[in-house]
């Protein structure tokens, strides 16, 4: 969904872009206008790109979550349970002292493959912290 967001914001500042000196506003747009124009749309559309960065890499000794900002590491002894609540966008990690942390590379929209990832995440826990 980024990448035709990004396409969508670019194309459209684009578009205004060039139709700044074209159409007759009352309002003398320079080409410094139009260039600021176009980069607000590339600002706009790396930032659109930032939501495909997500990723959660787990292994027996723990899972190491990248969101789109914040990376952490968490040991599986650290990790209470791996839920996805009714009307979530993205799975959580649930934590002692009813703290819990996002893992927004596995989303709601993502359906079946965020199912599996939930599943793979649980089983990994499971295997680690059994006694």
């Amino acid at each position: 969904m980024s990448l035709p967001l990004a396409l969508l914001l670019l194309g459209v500042f684009t578009t205004v872009a060039v139709l700044l000196r074209s159409e007759d506003t009352g309002v003398i747009f320079q080409a410094s206008d139009q260039i600021a124009m176009i980069g607000v749309g590339v600002f706009l559309a790396a930032g659109a790109m930032l939501f495909t960065t997500p990723v959660v890499k787990a292994d027996a000794e723990g899972v190491h979550v990248r969101n789109i900002v914040v990376s952490r590491y968490f040991r599986w002894d650290e990790v209470l349970a791996i839920s996805f609540p009714d009307g979530a966008s993205f799975a959580r990690l649930e934590l002692p002292d009813y703290e819990y942390h996002s893992v927004m590379a596995i989303q709601a929209v993502d359906r079946d493959r965020a199912v599996s990832g939930v599943r793979s995440l649980r089983r990994l826990h499971a295997a680690a912290t059994r006694d």
